[in-house]
Order: C-alpha cells, then sequence, then structure tokens
C-alpha cells in the first residue's frame, strides 16, 4: 500500500513539472524576424518604353510644277540620298539654256574688253560695267540650274515613307508636303515614368534598355523630360541610342528601360521594414534577436524611406543581425521569444 502511494505522488510531481514547462513555453512570445538590407550607391527601375522614330518629316519640292513620276509607295524603306519624286522640268531646262547663252555670249564680250584696256582704247569705267552685267548673268544662271536641280527630290535619310500625299500629273506649289516620311536614321525610346521616380530626376545616371531578340542591353542619352504630367500623373522621358541600334528594333516596338538612380547618401546604410522599428523615448529602436533566443533593444539614427518603402537606417546595425519584423511594441528587454519560421514561397501562407 505504502509504495502504490509513492508511486502515485511521483506521477504526479511529474505531471507538475511538465504543465509548469508548458505554461513557460506558452508565456514565450512568438516573433518573425528579417535581416536588415544593405542600401546600394545605385539602383535600377524598370519600366516599359516603346521605339520611336526620331522625327516625321514632311518632304515636298523646293519649287513649283507638275508632278511627272513619283519613285516609292507607302510603306516602303528608303535610304539617304534615294530618288524620291520628279517635276516636269522641260521650262526649267529652256531657261538654263538661254541664260547660258546669253553668259556665254557676253563672257565673250568681257574678254575683248579687258584686250582693249590693255591697249586703252576703252575707258575702265565701261569694262566695270560690262563685268558686272557678266557676274549678275552669273548669279541668274546659277539660281536657275538650282531650280533645275530642285525638281527631283530625294530622301534626306534612311527611313520610310509613311504617306504620299499627290499623284503623277498633279500641280504642286513650293513647300507642299508630298510624303510624310519617318526619319529612322536616330531611334528613340519614349517613356512614361512616375511622379516619384521625376521627383529623383536629378540623381539619374544612366539609362539602357533591352528588347525581345536583342542580347545586349544598349545604352540610352536623356535627350528630354517633360516638366509637366499627364492626366495619369506620368511624365514623358526621351532616351536617344548611344550607339546606332539594332538593326532588329522597330518603331512602335516596345522595350524594357532601365533607369540607374545613383545615391551616394545611402552607401552603408541599410534598409529595413517600416514595422521593425518603434519608439523608445524620443529614440527610434529596434529589436535585436540574440543566439539565447532573448531580444535586446537597439537605437538606430533614420535616414528616411526609400523608394520601396522600407526605412533607411544611417547608423546602429552591423548588418549581420536578425531583428524582429512583427510584433515589436509587446516586447521587453531580454525577454525570451519563440521564432516563426517565414512560409516558403511555394507555401504560401503556410498551409502545407
Amino acid at each position: 500500500m505504502m509504495k502504490r502511494n509513492v508511486c502515485i505522488a511521483a506521477v504526479a510531481l511529474l505531471l507538475c513539472g511538465c504543465a509548469g514547462r508548458d505554461r513557460e513555453a506558452a508565456c514565450e512570445r512568438s516573433v518573425c524576424l528579417t535581416r536588415p538590407v544593405v542600401m546600394s550607391e545605385e539602383t535600377v527601375k524598370y519600366y516599359l518604353g516603346v521605339v520611336k522614330e526620331a522625327h516625321e518629316v514632311s518632304l515636298g519640292f523646293k519649287t513649283a510644277g507638275q508632278i511627272s513620276r513619283i519613285h516609292v509607295e507607302e510603306g516602303d524603306k528608303v535610304c539617304r540620298g534615294q530618288l524620291l519624286a520628279e517635276l516636269d522640268d522641260a521650262d526649267y531646262r529652256l531657261a538654263v539654256e538661254a541664260l547660258q547663252i546669253q553668259y556665254n555670249q557676253v563672257s565673250d564680250e568681257v574678254k575683248r574688253m579687258e584686250q582693249l584696256l590693255e591697249q586703252k582704247s576703252v575707258s575702265p569705267n565701261d569694262y566695270e560695267k560690262a563685268s558686272a552685267g557678266l557676274k549678275q548673268l552669273e548669279i541668274q544662271l546659277q539660281v536657275n540650274k538650282n531650280k533645275l536641280s530642285y525638281t527631283k527630290l530625294y530622301a534626306p535619310a534612311d527611313g520610310y515613307i509613311q504617306a504620299v500625299n499627290f499623284s503623277p500629273a498633279e500641280m504642286v506649289d513650293a513647300g507642299t508636303p508630298l510624303f510624310t516620311f519617318l526619319d529612322v536614321s536616330q531611334m528613340e525610346v519614349s517613356v512614361d515614368i512616375p511622379g516619384s521616380l521625376y521627383r529623383q530626376r536629378g540623381r539619374f545616371a544612366r539609362f539602357f534598355c533591352r528588347a525581345a531578340g536583342v542580347g545586349e542591353a544598349m545604352p540610352l542619352s536623356l535627350t528630354g523630360l517633360a516638366p509637366k504630367a499627364d492626366g495619369n500623373q506620368l511624365y514623358r522621358l526621351q532616351l536617344a541610342f548611344e550607339h546606332r541600334p539594332d538593326r532588329k528594333l522597330t518603331a512602335g516596338q516596345n522595350v524594357e528601360v532601365g533607369i540607374v538612380v545613383g545615391d551616394a547618401a545611402s552607401a552603408g546604410s541599410f534598409a529595413v521594414p517600416m514595422q521593425s522599428l518603434f519608439q523608445a523615448g524620443d529614440s527610434s529602436c529596434l529589436w535585436v534577436f540574440r543566439p539565447d533566443s532573448t531580444v535586446t533593444r537597439r537605437q538606430v539614427e533614420l535616414g528616411g524611406i526609400d523608394p520601396e518603402g522600407r526605412a533607411v537606417i544611417l547608423d546602429g546595425l552591423a548588418g549581420d543581425e536578425q531583428i524582429v519584423r512583427a510584433g515589436v511594441h509587446v516586447l521587453q528587454e531580454g525577454e525570451k521569444v519563440r521564432v516563426i519560421e517565414a512560409p516558403g514561397r511555394t507555401n504560401v501562407g503556410g498551409l502545407l
């Protein structure tokens, strides 16, 4: 009977000890941990951009006339210097021939007068008048030669014929747009950026883009940034290729634009989630997790918020700490905590 009572008492003491340990474990607060992220001197922001031709040009003849031939059609790709269209040049040729005959005649007369001047058979004043008349004819002849050359229209650069606005036999005035021409000799990239990035425009370091089917990133240079937002509160950024773009790129093609933002002040600092911070008096603090599963308070110096909404820590962290990410307002100095492991990317919510 005595042995039976001793056994019962031992079992009771064991159960009490287990219950005490369970209550102690139940009192431990559960926390999630994270590590500070080292801030880089440069961050890259990616946006969708569109390749555009550098210019859309209205091409027309520099003189009036009747169109005799058009050598291209809408959608044709043309090269710099390629003949696009011609005017009827018959009248211009006749004007050049008439002035050429007159010029040759006066030129011969001036040469004879020059010989007579040497013999003092004509006055210097008469010779000067004849020379001035020859100079005027030379200028008129050159003007008519220019008009004759203006009857041919050439491509000013490599590009595409977007529209043909007239047909052969139609009359056009000087400067009338005969073609709408897309200049692709200098391609550009247009991208819309949000106001948060526009406000960092003074820290833009460099630009590049990538396109499907093109292997390497292509460097870009800034050509323009609209100071006014559109209806969607976006700012238009214009970029030009620093080198001749890949031939696979075409106007209207989508590309991924990388904008590198430099920030030397961020070097040596760290980024932590905003919910990791709490106030202790006038100081900003974090809970640092120690190897013995306890937490200790660490005072830090804040440096603002990064573009991703994280707090920037300028001083107070070494970078190798584990800090409490959630539950910071209920912890006490030296308190022992239980770490909750974050679910894996393939186990969202920790359901598996």
